[in-house]
């Protein structure tokens, strides 16, 4: 598995948001999804006073990015967690406040790109989708055992997918038949359950199935509904949040925290506004910003990404 044609999405954008909170000698930034190492490498490459942590929850990335990373030596600390387990790492470092923090939500190149691990609907792979595959459920697990309500409020939800009836009683009648173990015959099956004209639009029949499941057994938007306040508030003041996130759902998080910091919440109608009830951040984006057209075509996977950044321009007032 090379690194080199792992290209980090909108990494120039990425280091130029976080730049001005990362010039000081022994400057915190946290990458919250660690992956391949292609965002770590060049944050600590532009940013040679900084210190990093690095967090992931699948342990292959842990280790090929700990190769990677190696030259940067103490200056990078590895951490196998979470990102909604934030607020704990950092507690365990003995870091009480950081001043950048970096999101690469969804699936990883490697775990696409490695087909064992049954993230892509194009290759037939065992249906795993664990992004840490100590612990927890797989997509076959889900696919076998759910109720069919269940599934279809999982499709419909986290795939936003308008054919979760039909699709869901395809495999819960052939799951009776047989349990469910690869790729290739879920995809199938999808294709053969949907409508002609379903199947002419946005690509891969298969892929908000897909996407549905992988949310669910990684628990994907809660982490995010964690991760994301737990981030502002573990910023200093000068400090910014910078997310790269690749569907709707993530996204409508991202977005609802960050302009919930940068709202006042004081009462309508007072003459001035005292210090407790002015907005605690300040938004970095206009909107989210989107891939340049050059970027997308150099790296498809950068297609769907959604940017948007905050600075932390006070204290939180109690």
């Amino acid at each position: 598995m090379s690194n080199d044609r792992h290209v980090p999405v909108m990494l120039q954008r990425c280091l130029d948001m976080l730049a001005p909170a990362l010039q000081r000698p022994g400057a915190v930034v946290v990458d919250c999804t660690l992956g391949l190492g292609g965002h770590s490498e060049a944050l600590l490459e532009r940013f040679p006073e900084a210190r990093l942590v690095a967090l992931d929850r699948d342990k292959e990335a842990l280790r090929l990015s700990g190769e990677r990373l190696a030259p940067y030596g103490d200056r990078a600390t590895l951490v196998h967690a979470v990102y909604d387990e934030l607020p704990e790492v950092l507690d365990r470092l003995g870091i009480p406040e950081v001043d950048g923090v970096l999101f690469d939500l969804g699936v990883s190149s490697m775990q696409l790109d490695e087909a064992d691990r049954g993230f892509a609907y194009a290759q037939d792979a065992p249906l795993d989708m664990r992004m840490d595959q100590t612990t927890g459920i797989s997509a076959a697990e889900v696919l076998n055992t759910y109720p069919a309500g269940e599934l279809v409020r999982i499709l419909r939800a986290y795939g936003e997918e308008k054919q979760a009836k039909r699709i869901v009683s395809a495999i819960v009648r052939e799951r009776d038949k047989e349990p469910f173990t690869n790729s290739a015959r879920l995809v199938e099956l999808i294709r053969d359950a949907l409508p002609q004209a379903a199947k002419r639009t946005g690509g891969n029949p298969a892929k908000r199935t897909f996407q549905a499941l992988r949310i669910e057994v990684n628990h994907e938007l809660d982490s995010v509904e964690k991760a994301i306040p737990a981030a502002v508030k573990a910023l200093a003041v000068g400090g910014r949040v910078v997310v790269l996130s690749y569907q709707s759902l993530e996204d409508r998080i991202v977005k609802g925290v960050f302009a919930a910091g940068a709202a006042t919440t004081a009462p309508p109608g007072l003459p001035v506004v005292p210090e407790k009830y002015q907005p605690r951040l300040k938004l970095l984006t206009r909107g989210a910003e989107l891939p340049t057209e050059e970027e997308v075509a150099e790296n498809r996977r950068a297609a769907p990404a959604r940017l948007r950044g905050v600075e932390r321009i006070r204290e939180d007032v109690l």
